[in-house]
């Protein structure tokens, strides 16, 4: 199984991420940006983009990574990866779905400026690329992706309290 955080920057996606496993046994974290990493680092490099996710083989990686992780391992994967573009985020559930793996798609969820505020207090200087998905996250949270996954709202939650809310969902969902 595959519980994916899904959200924008700023969320808590990859803090959460390492309590849900602590609390999901046979759990394991997928940062599925290490994917878009290696293809980053492909020389010469691959047809310039501002993000690796518009490369079709991310999402195919993506969905064979976890598959043989998966095969090797069982259990469950974490994966803490922003995914706003409705059919990028059809390709992944398609292929993980055509190779019988569910997946329990959480949504991270704050408001924009507790958002803003937490990109900003992240880094000495606010990351620009951070900011610029606020407007796209809020747009898919309007019209897709708030209706496709279990939205979590962190706005007043600690990463730990997020994680104990995903951690009962799964259970409660697995029957146990």
């Amino acid at each position: 199984m595959i519980v994916w955080l899904n959200g924008t920057h700023g969320a808590g996606k990859t803090t959460t991420s390492v309590l849900v496993q602590q609390l999901i046994p046979d759990s394991r974290v997928f940062d599925a940006e290490k994917v878009g990493e290696t293809l980053m680092d492909i020389t010469p490099g691959l047809p310039a983009t501002d993000n690796f996710q518009h490369w079709p083989p991310w999402r195919q990686l993506v969905v064979e990574t976890a598959r043989r992780v998966l095969d090797y391992t069982g259990g469950t994967l974490v994966v803490p990866m922003t995914v706003l573009i409705e059919p990028y985020w059809r390709e992944i559930s398609t292929g993980l779905a055509h190779h019988g793996i569910p997946v329990r798609h959480f949504v991270l969820h704050a408001d924009q400026d507790t958002l803003r505020a937490r990109i900003a207090g992240a880094h000495p200087i606010p990351s620009p690329f951070r900011l610029k998905y606020l407007q796209p996250y809020a747009e898919a949270a309007r019209t897709w992706l708030h209706a496709e996954a279990e939205v979590v709202d962190t706005t007043h939650l600690t990463p730990a309290q997020a994680a104990r809310q995903i951690a009962l969902r799964h259970s409660a969902g697995r029957g146990g």
